[in-house]
């Protein structure tokens, strides 16, 4: 018996990047639940924000684009970012009526009869002529491998599953990654710790002066070339560098962001260099990023020799059924608003062209 249910694309994910998608069908006419359906893994609305530490307030959210078509207005700024973005990313698939399935876990992507797709979820199974992959980082984080390190007797965590400064009071703490989450960490922790130690395995690159939309423009281009050439994206602070701002430049006056360069190993007791010296850590903290969620993809092999999905503008270049929104050059929250548009606009062409089979 057969209880695939049809419609012409499924959203998978339901972030920013998954709610631009939605949005623009809704806008080319698209009805949910019957052209297209969103099914995503979170127990709630708000995406990967819902999973952020409380620490976290709004106010010290940079880059929080609103999504198309409603802005985020008169937000507290001293209210936890999970809570202030749940309730706006409620609010909005509400107001546009895009009908969130929750939870659902996509499984697999695999091809279909008469050029569908065929999605296998842990809520039965959807066929569909075109699909918005909008599933982010969050549920993929980076755990790099060091010599020694299951021999470590203190506690390791990654930004995942960081809970606030708090829980740091009174140890030694090593943070090891040189992004955003990496300072902001430092900084938070530093006086609460008895110790705070930051290794990078390069050293950071500090940004001064405004981000303007033309260096905006160079940082996606960068990263839009690699997905081109089928390599996997790196990080946004790679192409970007770390703003120098006023709490950047005090945490650098104070010690706190004085920057080592990556250890050679994990001991029983801290982490140790090849010259001999040896920091004494009760918590290592990894905030070494995340990489794409991409492998329920798997079955479509996508994947070019570089490791990454080569792209063609949103969609991968083997499968023009295939979009990828919030991927690479997308990563951000107004790039994941213009590949959702984007995105929209090729599958409309896309089934104009090729007529559903009777």
């Amino acid at each position: 018996m057969n209880n695939t249910r049809e419609v012409e694309v499924v959203v998978i994910g339901a972030g920013q990047a998954g709610l631009a998608g939605a949005y623009h069908l809704r806008r080319a006419g698209f009805e949910a639940e019957r052209d297209f359906v969103v099914l995503d893994h979170s127990p709630g609305p708000g995406g990967a924000w819902q999973f952020r530490w409380p620490s976290l307030t709004y106010g010290k959210v940079h880059g929080m684009h609103a999504l198309p078509g409603m802005e985020l207005t008169d937000a507290d700024p001293a209210r936890p970012s999970a809570e202030v973005i749940g309730a706006y990313f409620d609010r909005y698939e509400r107001t546009f009526d895009l009908r969130v399935r929750r939870p659902v876990d996509v499984r697999a992507v695999r091809e279909a009869s008469a050029g569908r797709l065929l999605v296998e979820t842990s809520e039965g199974d959807w066929s569909a002529r075109a699909l918005i992959n909008a599933t982010g980082t969050w549920d993929r984080p980076f755990w790099p491998r060091y010599p020694g390190q299951e021999t470590f007797r203190g506690r390791q965590l990654h930004t995942a599953q960081y809970p606030g400064p708090e829980e740091f009071a009174g140890q030694r703490v090593v943070v090891v990654g040189g992004g955003a989450s990496g300072t902001q960490h430092l900084l938070e922790i530093a006086s609460y710790a008895a110790a705070t130690t930051w290794v990078t395995r390069r050293p950071p690159v500090f940004r001064e002066g405004p981000f303007d939309e033309d260096a905006g423009r160079a940082a996606v281009a960068l990263v839009e070339e690699r997905v081109r050439q089928g390599l996997p994206p790196r990080s946004v602070v790679s192409v970007t560098g770390l703003p120098l701002n006023e709490t950047i430049r005090q945490g650098i006056e104070d010690g706190v962001l004085d920057r080592q360069p990556m250890f050679d190993r994990i001991t029983p007791t801290g982490v140790a260099w090849e010259d001999g010296r040896h920091v004494e850590a009760d918590v290592i903290l990894w905030a070494t990023g995340f990489r794409p969620v991409i492998d329920h993809l798997a079955p479509l092999r996508l994947r070019a020799p570089g490791g990454g999905i080569r792209m063609e503008g949103t969609h991968a270049a083997s499968d023009p059924r295939v979009h990828l929104v919030g991927y690479g050059p997308s990563a951000s929250t107004i790039g994941a608003n213009r590949a959702g548009r984007a995105a929209v606009r090729d599958i409309r062409r896309l089934l104009e062209r090729e007529p559903a089979a009777a």
